[in-house]
């Protein structure tokens, strides 16, 4: 049963992991903006997982970009809650052209809000599960090949070094090269720098917020569960962010302490935190020791932090699994302490392929397995399918 447990550690989690690794920066504007005015038109556009064509064909179906891919939305809103990554092959394309329209909309008075999801956190941190030789090999370059073997070499060094400075109280056992390359596939250290804190994409994705509020709708990729209702909308997004800041952080100072390389992946990292404690074995250490292995302790410790627990916003499953009787009372109560009426979330794919609504439109889930979008506009909710519209709730509908 999920406790409050949980709550409780979010609430205290600033003086957990933030000051252990220092003070963080300031949380920048594009994190601040929690709620945002309505305007005339909006369409919501859920998990798109490297598929171009399921993005491409849906906006212009909604009349927001041309045959060019060129923003012609005027100054309609369009937000993508998230999951644009891994899966499909085509990563880097729906990427750069959600870049690019986040550039454009404004020029002509739109808007374009791109949120967190699960996924673009776990390639953030390096959990690669769903990252494909496909999506790696869009990254890579004619120096590919060079540079897997060099890292390699690296890996190898590594470990060797590692088994010396401790005493050769855990022996590791290294992959060979073969069996490494595997899953190390061509891309894959371009594709870890790309999403590193000072690339193309890392640097965008650690700006993106996992929540907005616009006019009377919250959007974000999972769900809010009643354990951390008490945070505010701004509160969630400051908190995910610094916990992008810690990582970031950890490993740098993991890197420089050479207890782990730069491009280790979580799984890599967490086994060389494992195997570091497990050296120490809880024996005295001198002061410099103690630091890392407080700070070794705390990584292991990420699964509780709000980006990663699965009962937080970017994971929550509650909106799309509630029983309708228990669930109506909680979305409503949801709904009231953030002065909202409507929630729009992706993240569970409906085995149904259109949009769902529930709770007599107080939740709409827009994960589908056809193209679609979700606009508001005057008060109606309307699916948008390549084949047709379908308007599934309107205020003021007595019918309803």
């Amino acid at each position: 049963m999920y406790t409050s447990v949980f709550a409780k550690h979010v609430r205290d989690w600033a003086a957990g992991v933030l000051l252990a690794l220092a003070v963080l920066a300031a949380v920048s504007p594009a994190v601040k903006g929690e709620w945002l005015a309505a305007r005339p038109r909006l369409v919501a556009l859920g998990d798109i997982h490297g598929n171009m064509y399921k993005v491409v064909t849906i906006l212009q179906r909604a009349g927001l970009i041309d045959a060019r891919h060129r923003w012609v939305g005027g100054n309609a809103t369009l937000v993508q809650t998230g999951d644009f990554l891994d899966r499909g092959s085509q990563v880097r394309e729906v990427m750069d052209l959600l870049m690019e329209l986040q550039k454009q909309a404004p020029k002509s008075g739109g808007r374009v809000v791109v949120l967190l999801g699960n996924h673009e956190v776990m390639n953030v941190m390096g959990d690669l599960r769903y990252v494909t030789p496909e999506i790696y090999a869009s990254f890579a370059d004619n120096k590919s090949e060079k540079r897997l073997k060099e890292a390699h070499k690296q890996y190898i060094k590594f470990h060797q070094q590692r088994d010396q400075a401790l005493n050769w109280k855990v022996v590791s056992k290294p992959d060979g090269e073969e069996q490494w390359m595997e899953t190390h596939p061509s891309g894959f250290l371009e594709h870890r720098e790309a999403f590193g804190p000072k690339g193309k994409y890392g640097r965008w994705l650690r700006s993106l917020s996992a929540v907005i509020k616009i006019g009377d709708a919250i959007f974000l990729h999972g769900g809010i569960d009643p354990e951390i209702a008490s945070f505010k909308l701004e509160e969630i997004n400051r908190r995910i962010k610094k916990e992008l800041e810690a990582f970031d952080r950890q490993k740098d100072y993991f890197v420089k302490r050479r207890v782990m390389l730069p491009f280790f992946t979580l799984a890599e990292m967490t086994a060389a935190a494992r195997t570091e404690l497990e050296a120490y074995g809880g024996d005295g250490f001198n002061s410099q020791r103690s630091r890392l292995v407080n700070v070794l302790t705390e990584f292991l410790r990420l699964g509780r932090w709000l980006s990663i627990h699965s009962k937080g916003p970017l994971w929550s499953r509650g909106f799309a699994q509630w029983p309708e009787e228990t669930g109506a009372q909680q979305v409503k109560d949801l709904l009231e302490t953030y002065k909202a009426a409507h929630f729009v979330v992706g993240h569970t794919q409906r085995v149904e392929p259109g949009i769902l609504m529930r709770f007599d439109g107080k939740v709409f889930l827009i994960d589908t397995l056809v193209p679609s979008g979700l606009e508001i506009q005057d008060g109606k909710f309307t699916a948008i399918y390549l084949d047709k519209k379908e308007v599934l709730f309107e205020h003021g509908d007595s019918s309803r």
